[in-house]
């Protein structure tokens, strides 16, 4: 706060002149940002993953190792966390699991098991997951998931802007259907939904929100518990594919703050181009 009587005092949250001293950013980002300055050979190391979903299968050649596996329990009015061994209950969360490895291949996966056998979960059991995974200050939380009722929103929009404040990364799928649901919705998370070329390592930056980032969506080769493999298609499923570029970024960039980590992927995005890139070309 500012002493002098002869001056007003600053409104909250203020930055007084005496403090700007204190909140100097050693910044090492290069004039034009490139993948290979965005994360080089980096493929997660250090980095965890966190998948709130239906289960992750434990022994998938496509997974690799899984570090923690959890479910949410809810008995009455008290939401448990417990370890989980049963894995993946509907292969939805194996699907999205695989294509994290796929892309950040070094990182650690966990899994918070918050749908059932039919991709689908109650309210308190999701809200009790998220809020217990932000706790934990995963990295990246990967959320291929969203619901359209109204009354979750105050609460899921309070949950993504502890994450964001916290330094978690909240990737979320949008809809498969043009409706209103959350949190995708939200500016504190990172949204994504599909694009149609069969490039996992291609994503867009959408000029137009609220969609944030299209990523490959569209017959996807995937994991599948069993051991199997299946393709399939839609949101859920270009999610992890930003997810697993979040990995790699923070690999090689630990310390990035989830503005700075979207601000990289827009400007690294395949349309998106800077003026040295224009110059270039």
């Amino acid at each position: 706060m500012v002493e002098d009587e002869d001056r007003e005092e600053l409104p909250a949250w203020s930055l007084a002149e005496e403090d700007i001293g204190q909140v100097a950013v050693s910044s090492g980002w290069p004039q034009a940002v490139s993948r290979e300055w965005a994360w080089g050979d980096a493929g997660g190391a250090g980095v965890t993953v966190c998948l709130l979903d239906s289960g992750i299968a434990l022994d998938h050649p496509r997974v690799g190792t899984v570090q923690a596996s959890f479910r949410v329990r809810v008995d009455g009015e008290k939401s448990l966390i417990e370890p989980d061994d049963r894995g993946d209950v509907s292969g939805h969360g194996t699907a999205c699991a695989g294509v994290v490895r796929a892309l950040a291949p070094d990182c650690e996966l966990v899994s918070v098991r918050v749908l059932g056998e039919q991709v689908t979960g109650t309210a308190g059991v999701l809200l009790a997951g998220l809020e217990w995974a932000i706790a934990q200050c995963f990295d990246v939380i990967n959320l291929s998931l969203s619901t359209r009722r109204r009354d979750l929103a105050e609460a899921l929009y309070q949950l993504a802007d502890r994450a964001y404040f916290g330094g978690s990364m909240l990737v979320c799928s949008a809809h498969n259907l043009l409706v209103e649901s959350f949190p995708w919705r939200f500016s504190s998370v990172m949204s994504v939904a599909s694009h149609e070329r069969a490039d996992s390592e291609q994503f867009f930056y959408n000029p137009r929100p609220p969609v944030e980032f299209f990523a490959r969506g569209l017959d996807v080769p995937v994991a599948w518990p069993g051991g199997r493999t299946a393709v399939v298609t839609g949101n859920s499923f270009a999610t992890p594919h930003m997810a697993g570029m979040c990995a790699r970024i923070l690999g090689e960039h630990p310390n990035l703050t989830p503005f700075q980590v979207k601000t990289m992927l827009h400007l690294i995005a395949n349309n998106v181009h800077s003026r040295q890139q224009r110059r270039a070309a």
